[in-house]
């Protein structure tokens, strides 16, 4: 009796893993070997803030969940210690921290992961976090097509001008 309910808890975990995942925008997994309590709490509270979730699951859970949410390819990922990070609001700032952690942390990998239902590696992932913020690119396509009118202004200015010269130079003649 007592196996069927830990067998019941265990698919009861999975299905709720499950639904995480398929509700995520992002779901990272992780290699969390040779950090330490203090950091780890740290990237906690950092992740906490942008609204995402640090668990960490035996894999075969997660396997399990993956394959019930429909996630194909990162099977062989779940491998040694891994800790998954998900977040149904937004990717590109957890993808931000986790890249941030782990380029302070020699240990921490990334092993890939999954961002808007497409399977990524780590180094698609590493690629993404690199970009500038959303915000960030909002102004500088602000500028840039700022910029564009500026010129447009100094070019009509310089065609008005132009013309007011060139009548008053006839009006005289």
């Amino acid at each position: 009796m007592a196996n069927e309910k830990i067998l019941n808890q265990k698919k009861e975990e999975v299905t709720k893993l499950a639904n995480k995942i398929k509700e995520s925008k992002i779901v990272l997994l992780t290699d969390y070997r040779g950090i330490n309590v203090e950091d780890v709490t740290n990237l906690r509270t950092d992740l906490r803030k942008a609204n995402s979730e640090y668990c960490v699951i035996k894999n075969n859970i997660t396997r399990r969940a993956l394959e019930e949410a429909g996630v194909e390819g990162l099977e062989d990922k779940l491998v040694g210690p891994t800790a998954v990070i998900l977040n149904n609001e937004d990717y590109l700032e957890t993808a931000k921290i986790i890249y941030n952690f782990t380029k302070d942390n020699d240990y921490y990998k990334i092993k890939g992961g999954v961002i808007d239902g497409k399977v990524m590696s780590a180094d698609e992932i590493v690629t993404l976090a690199k970009l500038p913020s959303k915000e960030t690119l909002l102004s500088m396509l602000a500028g840039a097509l700022l910029a564009n009118v500026s010129k447009l202004a100094v070019a009509l200015d310089q065609v008005r001008i132009q013309k007011e010269n060139g009548s008053a130079e006839t009006t005289e003649a």
